[in-house]
């Protein structure tokens, strides 16, 4: 199994932190950095080689991870010269994936099995399938509804709670989805989803209910590490309990 992991950009909303690191070489808990993490997981659950699209100071995660031998892992790199969206950089390598692949972004924390999630792909018939999460928004009004004249309420909720899925940057791929693209072509996540859907190609959803943290922010940050000693045995069962069995 294969995995892109997108790894270029600028981590601008994560300054300070970021400042002198690219965002995914950022340290969680003095122990890894967020990149490490998620090699490790994809080592774990049957990924063998990897593909790490990488842009800005992308000299240090080359020279940080190499070629993935530490982790078990086969690594690759694809360099953008200039931005190209979250799933633009995956056209420059197309012809070297497999048929059904891992697109992920580098800034992710999550317990989600990544090789069940791919194989659920491979086992159904939609382009790409999105791992997905619930979120919920809570208005900090009440909220009316109006008939179509404007000038009479017709219903009223008091400060309404509206639930949403959400993508968590991680998906599914199957590589002909993307053959209809130029290498080189700026494309985001968003416009490939509205691509499919006028197409009449509808994408997948995996709804997931575990752990799942985008580290996107400050705050972010500092939730990841404040969380790290509870999240450690969750993220990363297979280092955390057999460096246990070492100490035993």
């Amino acid at each position: 199994m294969h995995a892109v992991i997108l790894a270029g950009g600028k981590g601008t909303r994560l300054r300070p932190y970021t400042t002198c690191v690219p965002k995914p070489l950022v340290p969680i808990g003095d122990t890894y950095s967020i990149l490490e993490i998620v090699l490790h997981q994809l080592q774990s659950r049957g990924f063998h080689s990897v593909t790490l699209a990488i842009g800005h100071m992308g000299h240090l995660i080359r020279a940080f991870v190499g070629d993935g031998s530490r982790y078990g892992l086969s690594v690759d790199y694809t360099d953008e010269v200039t931005p190209l969206g979250t799933i633009g950089p995956v056209l420059q390598v197309l012809d070297r994936l497999p048929e059904h692949f891992l697109i992920m972004n580098g800034d992710v924390l999550t317990n989600l099995d990544y090789g069940s999630f791919l194989t659920r792909h491979m086992q159904g018939s939609a382009p790409v399938t999105v791992a997905t999460y619930r979120r919920e928004v809570r208005s900090e009004f009440g909220v009316l509804d109006v008939d179509d004249s404007g000038q009479q309420i017709v219903a009223f909720r008091e400060k309404p709670t509206v639930p949403f899925q959400v993508s968590m940057g991680v998906y599914a791929m199957t590589r002909d989805t993307l053959r209809r693209y130029a290498p080189g072509q700026v494309l985001g996540f968003d416009t490939l989803m509205l691509d499919l859907l006028g197409a009449g190609q509808r994408p997948g959803s995996d709804l997931f209910g575990g752990y799942w943290l985008d580290i996107g922010r400050p705050e972010d940050y500092d939730t990841a590490n404040e969380q790290w000693a509870d999240m450690a045995p969750i993220l990363l069962p297979h280092l955390y309990f057999s460096d246990l069995s070492a100490a035993d």
